[in-house]
């Protein structure tokens, strides 16, 4: 398996969903008390040493090949990865600032990047 293709699949194994969406949620508390470090290092830390070990240590040829395997390879561009990202950052600032609503719009957004395929799905080439 290319390192591209572990950078893709890495994204859907439960220990690094789990990671991120947990960290994530932790960390708007710190952008929400304004502790900027704080925030950083619990978003970001925990997220890459867990793509490390995925990435070198785990085999991820079955997520490759499963139905949600096959679906972020057609549907997780670079362009949906830097959505899901953008989604999180509204969601940072909207914790940071004390504007509510964008927390959610944010989440809004980060779950569009996930499921675009089935909110847009594209026809399939033959």
């Amino acid at each position: 398996m290319t390192f591209q293709e572990k950078a893709l699949y890495h994204q859907i194994h439960p220990a690094k969903l789990f990671v991120d969406w947990s960290t994530g949620l932790i960390a708007l508390y710190s952008f929400w008390q304004q502790n900027l470090i704080a925030a950083l290092v619990i978003a970001i830390i925990p997220s890459i040493i867990v793509s490390l070990v995925i990435v070198r240590w785990v085999d991820l040829e079955k997520y490759k090949q499963s139905d949600f395997g096959r679906y972020v390879k057609q549907y997780m561009t670079q362009a949906m990865q830097a959505l899901r990202l953008a989604g999180y950052a509204v969601m940072a600032m909207g914790a940071w600032y004390h504007v509510v609503w964008l927390i959610p719009l944010g989440l809004l957004v980060i779950l569009f990047g996930w499921l675009r395929g089935r909110l847009v799905p594209q026809k399939q080439v033959s």
